[in-house]
């Protein structure tokens, strides 16, 4: 099941006098927060509107509504923020990488579950998927040569498996 809401970053300081915040984004781009107008607070989805957000050296820094100094914004400190997916748009064959823990992973010649989702590693290059539970631990390079298909709806991935994998 999709989860309603979704992790995108943490405050890790005040930035400035006027209650400002700097958040370390959980995202491809830190763009993709300054996109929203209400973000929503830890695990009890506190909603908490953003009045401005930019982009800082790959860091966003985020004015909310209420805090207007230093000790109100620090009371944010280490909070993670989330987002609503339905706020989220994303380009066409896109999802998040949330979605695709769990899927089953299926050699796409021969319908062989290979076993399960379990990590994501983000390399600069590109994703590498961590599937466990099958008769091997396989790590998978998230790339098209190797990712026949991803169906998030249907819980699985179809890898065409190469010799060394």
């Amino acid at each position: 099941m999709l989860k309603q809401f979704l992790e995108v970053g943490k405050v890790t300081n005040v930035h400035g006098l006027m209650g400002e915040v700097k958040v370390q984004p959980w995202a491809d781009s830190p763009e993709f927060l300054c996109q929203f107008q209400t973000l929503y607070v830890d695990e009890s989805h506190w909603p908490i509107k953003v009045e401005r957000a930019r982009v800082h050296k790959n860091m966003v820094i985020i004015k909310f509504e209420g805090p207007t100094d230093v000790p109100s914004a620090m009371s944010l400190r280490n909070a993670i923020l989330y987002i609503r997916r339905a706020d989220a748009k994303l380009p066409e064959g896109a999802f998040f990488l949330a979605d695709i823990y769990g899927l089953e992973a299926q050699d796409a010649a021969t319908g062989e579950v290979l076993g399960k989702i379990d990590d994501v590693l983000t390399l600069p290059a590109n994703n590498v998927y961590v599937v466990k539970g099958g008769a091997r631990e396989l790590m998978i390079p998230a790339v098209a040569e190797f990712i026949a298909e991803t169906n998030i709806e249907g819980g699985y991935i179809r890898v065409n498996m190469m010799e060394g994998l």
